[in-house]
């Protein structure tokens, strides 16, 4: 065999390696960013839906507080936000998220509250429903975080 055959398919193989590990490499890259950022992504849906029924749960409670209307389609909303949570959440953040909306529900069989009422319930952390909920959504977040 001749030299030359010797060192062309030595350096075709040098060559063909090269590109192998430059695609594998770039292919390790672009399958671990794509796991970033499914995991991202995988984060962000239950902290959108968590922050939705924080804003609708706080507005219901506040009506309740001053209002005896019962006003079904806000608690509609609350309810539908609780059913997308049993697709995402845990146990704990289900039967936490279901303890506000009773609350809520039974807020409105209550008497209205005066601004005399809600200023003293302000001042002894009576207004604050949600500090439950929203500390074992913390506490989950985390928990997946460090999963």
């Amino acid at each position: 065999m001749n030299a030359g055959y010797v060192t062309a398919i030595a350096a075709l193989a040098g060559a063909a390696l090269g590109g192998l590990t430059s695609f594998a490499n770039s292919w390790a890259t672009l399958h671990a960013q794509m796991k970033a950022q499914r995991l991202a992504s995988s984060k962000s849906r239950p902290r959108k839906l968590y922050k939705q029924f924080i804003d609708e749960a706080s507005r219901t409670y506040v009506d309740a507080l001053v209002h005896d209307n019962l006003d079904i389609s806000r608690l509609v909303g609350i309810y539908a936000l609780i059913s997308r949570m049993r697709v995402l959440s845990s146990q704990i953040v289900i039967e936490s998220a279901a303890g506000i909306a009773i609350l809520i529900t039974d807020t409105y069989f209550q008497p209205n509250k005066t601004p005399a009422e809600l200023q003293a319930m302000m001042h002894s952390g009576g207004v604050d429903p949600l500090r439950e909920f929203s500390d074992v959504c913390r506490n989950e977040l985390e928990t997946d975080l460090f999963a």
